[in-house]
């Protein structure tokens, strides 16, 4: 009977660091990524390095920072989580494969690899879920 208190409890204790750590990195990550949306707006030093930003309504480049800062923030916040990394996760692929690809095969060849990650990690996030500290586990209760 030890063995097995001994084992629930270890796996409780499992679940629950896990949880934490995939919520503190849904935190961070969401948080990096959000500051990639802002210099879409000419902030940090803008797409050019002079705090140039991508002309308003244009397609895809200004929507693509708007989806980029709202998807951030909501899956910062934790909130509508799965649905938020699902579309950043599209949105970097499609970054990756009309931007980057057409450049060179390989992402270190055609400086697509923060693109193919976050469009990876992102999945990740969907499928997994926000982990702890979410306000989407708030509203589950």
């Amino acid at each position: 009977m030890t063995a097995t208190i001994t084992r629930e409890t270890a796996t409780q204790s499992k679940t629950a660091v896990t949880g934490i750590v995939i919520g503190a990195s849904r935190i961070v990550i969401s948080f990096l990524f959000g500051f990639h949306g802002l210099q879409g707006f000419g902030f940090f030093g803008g797409i050019d390095g002079q705090g140039g930003g991508v002309p308003f309504g244009s397609f895809p480049g200004w929507w693509g920072s708007v989806f980029e800062l709202v998807g951030a923030l909501l899956l910062l916040a934790g909130l509508a989580s799965r649905p938020a990394a699902i579309l950043l996760s599209g949105v970097m692929a499609y970054a990756y494969f009309t931007v980057h690809a057409p450049m060179g095969l390989l992402p270190l060849q055609n400086m697509g690899e923060p693109a193919a990650v976050y469009a990876w990690v992102f999945l990740l996030f969907a499928a997994i879920g926000p982990g702890r500290f979410a306000l989407d586990n708030l509203r589950k209760r």
